[in-house]
Parts: C-alpha cells; sequence; structure tokens
C-alpha cells in the first residue's frame, strides 16, 4: 500500500457499530474490518447479538458483540468499559441503531414519539457521550451518526423520526464544534432509499409485471433512477473513519443518487425495461 493510501487504513482501531447484527451496521462493520479495525457491537437483545455473531462468523471476521440497550446510560457506560478492557478504548464509533414508527402524527401517542427520539436522538448522545472521554484524552476519535433523508426534508407518518434525525444533524454540528479541539471528527451519513430486505416489499413487481407505485416513485425522484446498495454506503463510512478525513467535521453528506438535488420528473415517463433492479436475495 503506497503511502497516501495509509490515510485511508484503519489498521488498529476499534470500531464500535451499535445495533450492527444486520443491515447497514452489519455493512459498515464489514467495510471497516477488510480495512484493518477491530470491530465490536452491541443489540438490543441476545437473539439479535447471536445472530450477529453468527453472521460475523461467516465472513470469518472476529468480532466483540454483547447486549446492551442504546437508551440506557448504565448499559452503555458499562459496554464500553468491557470493551476497554478486553478488546482496548474505541477509536470509532457510529451510531447507527435507530427505529422508525410510521404512525400520521395525530395518532401517535406520546409513548410511541418518545421511543422513536429516545433510540435515534438520545441513544446516539449517551454513546458519543460514553466514548468522548477516551478520545479527548487521545487527542483522536471518530464519530459518525446515522442520519437520513428525513434529516432535511419531511414526509408523511414520520414525525418523529423526522425530528429526531433532524436533531442528530444538529448534534452532529455540535459534537464538532465541542470537540474539535480535541481531533475529534464527528460527521453523518445521510442514506438515501437503499435496497435491503426490509425494502423488498415496496420494490417488487406487481404481478401484471408493472413496477410498484413507491419504487416508481422513489425511481422518477432519483438521477440515478435506482435504489441504493449498502455496498453504495461502505466507502464514505471508511472515508470518514480514517485519517483521510481529519479536516472534515460537523458535516451530513448524503448518498442518495442525487434525490436531494433534483426536483423529479413525472413517474409516468420511466421506462422499466431500463431499470436496474435488485432482487432482495442480493439486498444485504
Amino acid at each position: 500500500m503506497g503511502d497516501f493510501l495509509k490515510n485511508f487504513s484503519l489498521e488498529g482501531k476499534v470500531a464500535w457499530i451499535t445495533g450492527a447484527s444486520y443491515g447497514l451496521g452489519l455493512a459498515y462493520a464489514v467495510a471497516f474490518a477488510e480495512s484493518g479495525a477491530k470491530i465490536v457491537f452491541n443489540d438490543i437483545n441476545q437473539e439479535l447479538v447471536d445472530k450477529g455473531l453468527e453472521e460475523y462468523k461467516k465472513r470469518g471476521i472476529e468480532v466483540y458483540g454483547a447486549v446492551c440497550d442504546v437508551t440506557n446510560e448504565e448499559q452503555v457506560q458499562k459496554f464500553v468499559a468491557d470493551v476497554k478492557d478486553k478488546v482496548g478504548s474505541i477509536d470509532i464509533l457510529v451510531n447507527n441503531a435507530g427505529i422508525i414508527k410510521r404512525i400520521p402524527m395525530h395518532e401517535m401517542t406520546l409513548k410511541e414519539w418518545n421511543q422513536v427520539i429516545d433510540v435515534d436522538l438520545t441513544g446516539p448522545f449517551v454513546c458519543s457521550k460514553a466514548v468522548l472521554p477516551d478520545m479527548m484524552e487521545k487527542r483522536s476519535g471518530k464519530i459518525i451518526n446515522a442520519c437520513s433523508m428525513m434529516s432535511e426534508f419531511g414526509r408523511e407518518t414520520v414525525s418523529a423520526y423526522a425530528a429526531a434525525k433532524g436533531g442528530l444533524k444538529m448534534l452532529t454540528r455540535n459534537i464538532c464544534s465541542e470537540y474539535g479541539q480535541y481531533n475529534i471528527q464527528c460527521n453523518a451519513i445521510g442514506p438515501g432509499y437503499i435496497a435491503t430486505p426490509q425494502t423488498a416489499p415496496l420494490r417488487k413487481k406487481q404481478e401484471d409485471g408493472s413496477m410498484h407505485p413507491f419504487d416508481r416513485f422513489i425511481r422518477s425522484k432519483t438521477p440515478a433512477q435506482r435504489w441504493g446498495k449498502t455496498e453504495d454506503l461502505m466507502g464514505l463510512a471508511v472515508f470518514l473513519a480514517s485519517p483521510a478525513s481529519d479536516f472534515i467535521n460537523g458535516q451530513v453528506v448524503y448518498i442518495d443518487g442525487g434525490i436531494s438535488a433534483y426536483i423529479g420528473q413525472d413517474p409516468s415517463n420511466l421506462d422499466p425495461s431500463k431499470m436496474e433492479f435488485v432482487d432482495e436475495e442480493d439486498a444485504q
């Protein structure tokens, strides 16, 4: 590896990705591992942790995984202490864990609202707070937050999620402002619409061979005219976790195929024969 490319290496770094048993968190962890990092992850229950451990084992990646609720400060502090003792102090934190509840605002209960805010906004605060002291002492650290298109845009039925992700954008900027003096960088990734098993029903062709209405809608709003793949996020995650991004701080980078820069077109103009489709089995 040339000297310049070493700036993108995560060799010897300890990376904690929250909620990384599957999905985007798993993709970030795999990318970090392939770049040399030691991986630790947590999830909300033992079943999910076991699922993650099995998936990493299949990929030949050695990890440390444990049950930890990101909204429980006592559990988070214990998790960070255990990681420091068993693996090493955390150099990279990805606040990936999140939930969404699609409920019209006037029908959403306060309990449901609080659940989303707690996981999607308070969780990143609790986890970042736990790793900051060691990062400050080392005068080095990377925090990457999982923002969203809803950090910028509103949409029906996602009031709590949009509020949390908008708040996470500002938390990203404030961590930058408060801790940049310690050579700690806090940035965020804002994925667009990504092809995963969870979104597969929205991309499935109809019985008559036509596109799903939501699939057609998203493609009409996206210059790339396709859904993102988990692989599309991996390069940016490694970059933001590496020394190559040491002077980038407080930014939200959207990986959305251009959707945030485009007013969109008439969905009826799309030609499915020219579209790229991702099967559920491929959307890992």
